[in-house]
């Protein structure tokens, strides 16, 4: 294990020059705030004064400057979770690693957190690996994803290729949202569903997968188009997201915008392509 181009694989966990941030927090109950921050840095023998004035610069970044005084089970999960990153980043790590730390809370703190745990990460220049199974969340806080399953890398890039261009089924199922089509390409065009499909130019010919997204649908305005009955309708705010069960008995999954669309179960609808989806060959 290289960091920084230098071999830590044999190096003491304490001299890896890493901070980790748990799921479950892992305080110290008889800790301060302040105490559960400064721990690292007490360890390792640092000037009581030192560590005192990284604990105050480092719970300014995290908002944390008026709890230092109280004890974990004072603080809501949101605190004590930035108390823990907090921790993590007090003795300057070069590496931070994060088990799934938004795990334990609720919706709304989970996306303001992960936001803030982004901004401190560029702000400070630190590499961070990220574990979560939360797809959405994995998107939106990385330069890079790692999809893997039973212990293998599936697929490896950034965010939106992760999401547009999907490797294997198994990438595809596993992040965002999707409908799987079994299809063919004829003269560099995909047909599926008895309808064409945009595409890139210079598709070779043969079977195929259309990996096609919620947004890349939208209300047919004529011409040929996929012709289901809607099976179930969810309001999203911006978008109406619907299912729709095709003749064939594919169920798609189309978002519609909510100002326009007035859809209910059992309505009889038709949707076309709108963007060209994703195709897996094999």
């Amino acid at each position: 294990m290289l960091i920084d181009g230098v071999d830590a694989t044999d190096a003491p966990p304490g001299k890896r020059g890493m901070g980790f941030v748990f799921q479950s927090y892992a305080l110290f109950p008889t800790k301060t705030v302040a105490e559960n921050i400064g721990f690292a840095l007490a360890i390792t023998g640092e000037r009581r004064a030192a560590i005192a004035d990284r604990v105050r610069e480092v719970a300014a970044m995290v908002s944390l400057e008026a709890l230092l005084a109280r004890y974990p089970h004072e603080l809501s999960g949101g605190q004590q979770q930035r108390v823990a990153l907090a921790r993590a980043i007090a003795a300057r790590p070069r590496v931070l690693l994060l088990d799934e730390p938004l795990a334990a809370l609720d919706a709304a703190i989970r996306l303001r957190l992960r936001d803030e745990i982004r901004a401190l990460t560029d702000r400070l220049g630190i590499t961070a690996l990220y574990v979560t199974h939360d797809q959405e969340e994995a998107l939106a806080i990385s330069d890079r994803v790692v999809v893997m399953r039973e212990g293998r890398i599936e697929q490896e890039g950034p965010p939106s290729s992760i999401y547009l261009r999907p490797a294997s089924r198994f990438v595809a199922g596993f992040v965002g949202t999707g409908t799987l089509i079994d299809g063919t390409i004829s003269g560099g065009v995909p047909e599926a569903e008895g309808i064409a499909w945009p595409a890139e130019r210079g598709l070779a010919d043969g079977a195929c997968t259309l990996v096609v997204r919620p947004e890349e649908l939208a209300l047919a305005n004529g011409g040929a188009s996929l012709r289901g009955v809607v099976e179930q309708s969810r309001f999203l705010g911006a978008a109406l997201r619907v299912s729709v069960r095709l003749a064939s008995g594919v169920v798609v999954v189309a978002d519609l915008p909510s100002r326009l669309a007035s859809v209910r179960v059992g309505d009889a609808l038709a949707l076309s392509p709108a963007a060209a989806p994703a195709i897996l060959r094999g």
